[in-house]
């Protein structure tokens, strides 16, 4: 077959057979040798041509098939199914849900890691199963794994890690995973590490705005205790400090019930969005004025939020997907706390 003489395994690199099948295939592809539809060298072609073991062939074709580079056609061979967009660099993106600043982190991410990489994004609802399935397929088809960790279990509380996440992720190569929003000790020497401290971003945030939070009546922190998409119980407790601390009267609700009961001088701090437009629709028929009569602080910026003037607490996901690329492109270890602000607007 005529393809092979275009592949190139020089014997006195140090990287690995199955590797260099692997880059002179994909480099075929880019430079245009090799073209969509066509068939690729057999195994037993590229054993006997190079003098490699089957496994070594297997491997490399196993993982260019994962990356969906190759398919295999029964009773055919291998041929090839993926001509634009090969990338030097593949990265697995794990989300645990795609929320507004969840993008808003994978964009960063995007924008910062250039044209040389193919960024795939997969998202797998906070579910166990669902993530360990998608780790176990593709633990030999990327270079990085950028992984969000969160949790739920199966009274749908929160969890940031499991152990069989931990013995999982813990089969990864720690200079390919980065760990985004927690952190976990057993983990340490990976990559990057950039993350959220729940529990002291809410309370230093609240701190920040206490003048005007002690000019409210009440303080009310509407918490999803039972959601599809749990958030951390840290946020509780930082919520409680601030509270306890500075003698303010609180409550705690699990959402924004129709027909809330609202007294003016009551503050509410929401965090799901569903809540915040609840909340919001119920203060206007009403008829109160909010930042005075009714105070609203939401949890986690984002667009729509800065146009209707919505105060926030809020980590600089701009700042976690922009870092986590640079990790990348820079190859060089980096831990760092992700900026938490109180970001002032007409509601409070």
């Amino acid at each position: 077959m005529d393809l092979i003489k275009h592949i190139k395994i020089d014997e006195n690199s140090r990287v690995p057979k199955y590797q260099q099948i692997i880059d002179s295939i994909i480099h075929n592809i880019s430079v245009g040798n090799f073209t969509m539809d066509q068939k690729i060298p057999s195994i037993n072609m590229f054993s006997e041509e190079f003098y490699l073991s089957r496994d070594t062939i297997e491997k490399a074709y196993s993982i260019l098939k994962e990356r969906n580079i190759i398919t295999p056609i029964r009773g055919k061979g291998y041929y090839i199914s993926r001509t634009t967009l090969i990338s030097k660099v593949n990265i697995l993106f794990l989300v645990n849900k795609l929320s507004s600043y969840k993008l808003k982190t994978y964009n960063h991410f995007l924008n910062n890691i250039g044209g040389n990489s193919l960024v795939d994004l997969q998202i797998y609802h906070c579910d166990e199963t669902l993530f360990l399935n998608l780790l176990d397929k593709n633990k030999s088809a990327y270079d990085y794994f950028v992984i969000m960790p969160h949790f739920k279990t199966e009274d749908l509380k929160h969890v940031s890690f499991t152990d069989k996440v931990i013995e999982s992720i813990k089969k990864i190569q720690r200079e390919k995973l980065i760990i985004l929003d927690n952190v976990k000790p057993v983990l340490d020497g990976v990559l990057g590490e950039i993350y959220q401290d729940f529990e002291n971003d809410i309370y230093n945030a609240l701190t920040e705005g206490l003048a005007k939070i002690k000019k409210y009546k009440k303080v009310v922190l509407v918490y999803p205790d039972k959601s599809v998409y749990p958030y951390p119980r840290r946020i509780l407790h930082g919520f409680r400090k601030f509270c306890v601390e500075h003698k303010l009267d609180f409550e705690i609700l699990d959402k924004i019930y129709d027909d809330m009961i609202l007294k003016k001088g009551d503050l509410f701090i929401t965090i799901e969005e569903t809540d915040l437009v609840n909340l919001v629709r119920q203060v206007r028929e009403d008829e109160y004025k909010l930042g005075s009569d009714i105070g609203i602080i939401s949890y986690n910026d984002t667009d729509l939020k800065e146009l209707l003037g919505i105060t926030v607490i809020s980590t600089d996901f701009k700042v976690m997907g922009e870092t986590a690329a640079h990790i990348i492109l820079n190859k060089k270890k980096e831990k760092l706390k992700v900026p938490f602000n109180l970001i002032e607007r007409e509601s409070l």
